[in-house]
């Protein structure tokens, strides 16, 4: 279950419109922690499936060890210039490996529908190109705290 956001509700996005917002965008920041403590942040695209967010990463990455060590995350999706157009969400949980590493496209009906969104929206197509160099990571949130600035009252 996702914790309630409890600060900032007047702009909160509406559960219709986080998950149009998380449909269309394509790009992530992925924040994980290190073996010493350090933060690390990392862009990457993905998938929203209405559930979970999927992630296609280079499993050689300081990310993939990262995880592989502790698979706490916190992932931030936003967009806009200006103040007044500001919107995004955070999204943080654990996150679990999904299918063979690194993916070489073996059949996997779990991967199914995230490989076919993934493929449309960032690549133009109906199959996920695989190379074997990358590997699927899903993250089910367990909180999402969401904002979107154009709901503030008298910046319209």
């Amino acid at each position: 279950m996702t914790a309630t956001q409890r600060r900032g509700r007047k702009i909160m996005m509406t559960p219709g419109e986080l998950d149009d917002f998380l449909t269309v965008q394509r790009t992530c920041r992925v924040a994980t922690v290190s073996a010493g403590g350090a933060p690390h942040v990392s862009t990457l695209w993905f998938a929203w499936d209405g559930t979970s967010l999927w992630l296609y990463s280079v499993v050689r990455s300081r990310r993939w060890a990262d995880l592989r060590r502790d698979p706490r995350v916190a992932i931030v999706v936003d967009t806009g210039e200006e103040y007044d157009e500001l919107r995004g969400a955070e999204l943080s949980g654990r996150v679990e490996f999904v299918g063979e590493i690194p993916r070489t496209g073996e059949l996997c009906a779990e991967l199914d529908v995230p490989e076919t969104l993934f493929a449309r929206k960032n690549f133009g197509l109906d199959e996920m190109p695989h190379d074997g160099r990358h590997a699927w990571l899903r993250l089910t949130p367990e909180k999402i705290v969401s904002w979107d600035f154009r709901k503030l009252p008298g910046l319209s």
